[in-house]
């Protein structure tokens, strides 16, 4: 962990991992949403994108808004600044493979942008910040609903119910909407191996996701930078994190992780092995 929030402390978190980018990088971050402006800056980020050589990633939404197809996505990362750095690409433009989840509860495969298999090591770069599903959203929602294509985000909404987006009516069950979401984020844990990091920024802590057109302003001061090895891990800290927080400032978030059993998704995820909830916190600015 550190406190600054920098490009320069970017790289410098990256690099204490110890875990070398090598090859065809992919680097997931969040386009934003056009009409929100919470999401990860490319001014903060670009810096570690360039050392790594990597191409920023996304798939395109289920929930409609401006990012649902391959070219309104591409306009959004364009207006965002994201192409202005480094290659972009929407993974799913071309279609869709399937990665298979062992052991599934509710999910038997996850369905991502078939450009996902074009790329030899991954970079999950995720804000952390409130969920209006999710309760927050961090390391294992980027890697699930954020790699998944359309028809993959229903399914995982849907704990593999339906292809279509009824959920938005709320046509779901909470707890295993977060189960499914683990699932998803096992099938690209299982399927990278070793070659996947994962890096959560702490700022602009709305309740909502950077998936809102509209989010609601943060209340929290920014935290800073958390990385991990371990997605669970990182999730858990950074959830901490939160409640460590002052409570005048943190209980619009709290409360909406507690009002959708967002810790749920963590739980199962340890559950079913995706990680360890049990971690040992580094300051590296010490």
């Amino acid at each position: 962990m550190t406190k600054d929030i920098s490009p320069e402390a970017l790289i410098r978190i990256y690099e204490a991992l110890g875990r070398e980018a090598s090859g065809k990088v992919a680097v997931k971050v969040h386009m934003g949403e056009p009409g929100g402006n919470n999401y990860l800056k490319p001014e903060l980020v670009k810096d570690l994108v360039l050392t790594v050589n990597g191409t920023f990633v996304d798939s395109n939404t289920a929930y409609g808004g401006l990012r649902a197809s391959t070219a309104a996505h591409m306009q959004a990362a364009k207006d965002h600044g994201f192409t202005e750095y480094a290659p972009v690409d929407i993974l799913d433009a071309e279609g869709a493979i399937s990665l298979p989840i062992e052991n599934g509860k509710h999910l038997t495969e996850d369905l991502v942008g078939s450009h996902y298999e074009d790329y030899d090591f991954y970079i999950i770069l995720s804000h952390f910040k409130g969920h209006a599903m999710g309760g927050f959203g961090g390391a294992i929602k980027n890697m699930s609903i954020g790699f998944a294509t359309p028809k993959g985000k229903n399914l995982i909404h849907t704990a593999g119910a339906r292809e279509t987006n009824s959920w938005l009516s709320g046509g779901y069950i909470q707890n295993e909407f977060l189960e499914s979401m683990a699932e998803a984020a096992k099938a690209i844990v299982d399927d990278a191996g070793e070659n996947i990091i994962y890096i959560s920024i702490m700022n602009n802590l709305s309740v909502d996701c950077d998936c809102d057109n509209s989010p609601a302003a943060p209340e929290m001061a920014d935290i800073g930078i958390l990385a991990s090895l371990d997605p669970v891990a990182l999730d858990k800290a950074c959830v901490d994190q939160v409640y460590a927080a002052p409570e005048e400032e943190s209980a619009s978030l709290r409360t909406r992780i507690e009002s959708r059993n967002g810790t749920h998704t963590l739980d199962y995820a340890q559950e079913i092995g995706v990680g360890t909830m049990s971690y040992e916190l580094v300051n590296i600015d010490e």
